[in-house]
């Protein structure tokens, strides 16, 4: 038997004995209850409370804007739903950059208010000393390098990052400074494939890719976009499975029509006395 199946609830340390077999990660967002259910009950390994409920949920253009409320909000309803998967919390923009205590603050918060396994964060070598912090209370870290959405002021566009070679080697760096600090899991995204392949065999932590081709220990997509019920959004890393959007336009448009044309409620669907 796999790692995968043998696992009844996935920990930072099956994520790890994934890696050393071999057998490939799967994680995606989710950031409801009803939704939530149905993806742990498919068998996806990890859950992403991502803030990036910032754009799917809230319709923000970025996911700066989302709070340390909000996300803690949405991890609840997430873990109330949970079974199996790992459920990793996304610390949002402002709760963590630049003050460490104010990281572990915001992680406990997350820990003890949603009752999550693990939190995320963005950065290398700028948030080493949160991470060192976090950990300080026992509380799982997974790191997150390349693209980082909530510095997107700085770069000022999605492009691909570390194309070029001093970028590449600071986050070779940051990659081997995150695992030393004590990170169980890595992110990254939107870089090369290449130098994607290269962190994942030169950390031992497994490295989680959306974006950075198949040379990693495992893929994270947003679950709206794989769904097809965002349609905005078509980078070339995203493989949509469904068009949800398209099902979901039909499906309220036959309910409009029914309604209007008083074929809903029929007979069956009505109570008598």
């Amino acid at each position: 038997m796999s790692v995968h199946t043998e696992a009844r609830k996935v920990t930072t340390h099956t994520l790890q004995e994934m890696k050393r077999a071999g057998e490939p990660i799967t994680m995606l967002t989710a950031y409801d209850y009803s939704l939530a259910k149905l993806v742990d009950a498919a068998g996806v390994d990890v859950i992403l409370v991502g803030d990036s409920a910032s754009n799917v949920m809230a319709g923000q253009v970025t996911t700066v804007p989302i709070t340390l409320e909000h996300m803690i909000y949405h991890a609840q309803c997430v873990q109330r739903a949970v079974d199996r998967a790992l459920i990793v919390v996304d610390l949002p923009f402002g709760s963590y950059q630049g003050n460490s205590k104010q990281a572990l603050d915001s992680s406990i918060r997350i820990m003890k208010e949603a009752e999550a396994h693990a939190v995320k964060l963005e950065g290398g070598s700028e948030v080493v000393e949160s991470i060192r912090r976090i950990l300080t209370a026992g509380i799982p870290v997974m790191g997150h390098l390349g693209l980082t959405p909530q510095s997107i002021y700085k770069f000022g566009t999605y492009t691909v990052r570390a194309k070029e070679e001093e970028e590449a080697e600071k986050l070779l760096t940051d990659a081997r400074l995150l695992e030393e600090a004590g990170c169980f899991a890595l992110v990254l995204e939107k870089i090369p494939r290449e130098l994607a392949s290269r962190v994942a065999k030169e950390v031992s932590i497994p490295v989680i890719g959306i974006g950075a081709g198949p040379d990693v220990d495992g893929q994270v997509l947003v679950l709206h976009d794989m769904l097809g019920i965002t349609m905005d959004f078509s980078p070339r890393f995203l493989r949509r499975y469904l068009n949800l959007a398209e099902s979901i336009d039909g499906a309220v448009k036959a309910y409009c029509a029914d309604v209007r044309s008083k074929d809903f409620p029929n007979e069956e669907e009505s109570y008598s006395s």
